[in-house]
């Protein structure tokens, strides 16, 4: 029997190497490359009914800690998964760029007329999103009235949860379902 030989069509680069080549785009975009990196759980929904989508994205870094280290760690799981990585930009807030690190393989025919840059020997893409301001919410009544649910799947939805940032930081990498409801039944016992 012979043994086939497998070669990736692709090599994932170190971080720091991925984020120098985020930041000379948005440089050459003149866009801002003071980054802000944010978490499923710093994204704000809220109802727009005067827009196309009927919702409106903002951010809040206030009711949701964000770890200074997560966009290094997001991007060091996610290049693991053989699936597109995004370096996503979604707007702009007071002069920084908010940014967010994305992956599925729902992003694999996203191109150029998309607004996505590609780099296939990366399998990686960088989309620098326009230069729309973004708003940060720091009311806590409207970040309680979000959309949790009932809006329409976009891009950043396939981004990393804070859950999921803390087992890859306390176990190497992030539980199945089955371990997420054992430690639950531990940490219950645990208390009584």
């Amino acid at each position: 029997m012979a043994v086939m030989e497998t070669t990736r069509r692709y090599q994932r680069p170190p971080f720091e190497d991925a984020l120098t080549t985020w930041q000379a785009l948005l440089t050459k975009r003149c866009l801002s490359t003071d980054l802000v990196w944010i978490l499923e759980e710093n994204l704000c929904f809220e109802k727009a009914p005067g827009t196309r989508a009927r919702v409106k994205l903002g951010f809040q870094t206030q009711f949701t800690a964000y770890p200074p280290d997560a966009a290094k760690f997001t991007y060091h799981h996610f290049a693991e998964l053989d699936a597109r990585l995004v370096f996503y930009r979604l707007g702009t807030n007071a002069g920084r760029s908010i940014c967010i690190l994305l992956c599925d393989a729902w992003f694999e025919p996203k191109n150029e007329s998309d607004g996505y840059v590609r780099r296939d020997d990366w399998l990686v893409s960088f989309y620098p999103g326009a230069r729309e301001e973004i708003e940060e919410v720091n009311d806590a009544k409207r970040w309680h009235e979000r959309m949790v649910r009932g809006r329409p799947l976009s891009a950043v939805d396939f981004c990393m949860t804070l859950a999921a940032l803390r087992e890859l930081k306390a176990h190497g990498r992030v539980l199945n379902p089955d371990e997420r409801f054992g430690l639950k039944i531990l940490h219950s016992l645990r208390r009584t």
